[in-house]
């Protein structure tokens, strides 16, 4: 294996099933040793931001929806089974997994792209809450919105690969 596939193979999913990021910050020469969670995530963020919007779209559209039909059917990748399960959202009434689903459709029509949020040390209520808010929002910023969000997952995934410094 060379450098770039082990970099690739070990941060390719930290911006969910897309592994372009971690390609175009190393080939862009932005990884240094070191490899810090900062210093990767810097890297990997600026080259999300580059990306087209439509790519930037496929990344959004990459996650999956909260306790949807992919929790349900034990599809989600680790780190997102992990990060759903943190928040409570494996263990749900049959009401707020209704809830979750009828925001899930209605927030996919509306947006093209699930909702997306970094779980971790929220609860369903804020997470549930959250969603009611923003499914009120306009379209560029929601766009906005979720790629912040997209960005603060990666950050914490990479922060339990990788030592802070």
């Amino acid at each position: 294996m060379t450098a770039r596939a082990d970099f690739v193979s070990a941060f390719g999913g930290v911006f969910e099933h897309s592994p372009f990021i971690a390609e175009r910050a190393y080939d862009g020469g932005l990884i240094f040793v070191p490899l810090t969670a900062k210093g990767v995530h810097s890297a990997m963020v600026g080259e999300f931001r580059k990306a087209s919007a439509e790519e930037r779209l496929g990344v959004l559209r990459a996650h999956p929806d909260l306790a949807g039909k992919l929790a349900i059917a034990g599809e989600l990748t680790e780190d997102s089974r992990l990060e759903q399960a943190g928040a409570g959202l494996d263990r749900l009434s049959a009401a707020e997994h209704a809830r979750f689903t009828e925001l899930n459709a209605a927030y996919t029509e509306k947006f093209g792209f699930p909702f997306i949020i970094a779980v971790k040390g929220l609860g369903k209520d804020d997470i549930l809450a959250a969603f009611e808010t923003r499914v009120a929002n306009g379209v560029e910023a929601e766009f906005a919105t979720a790629c912040t969000q997209v960005e603060r997952i990666a950050l914490l995934r990479l922060l339990t690969l990788l030592p802070e410094r």
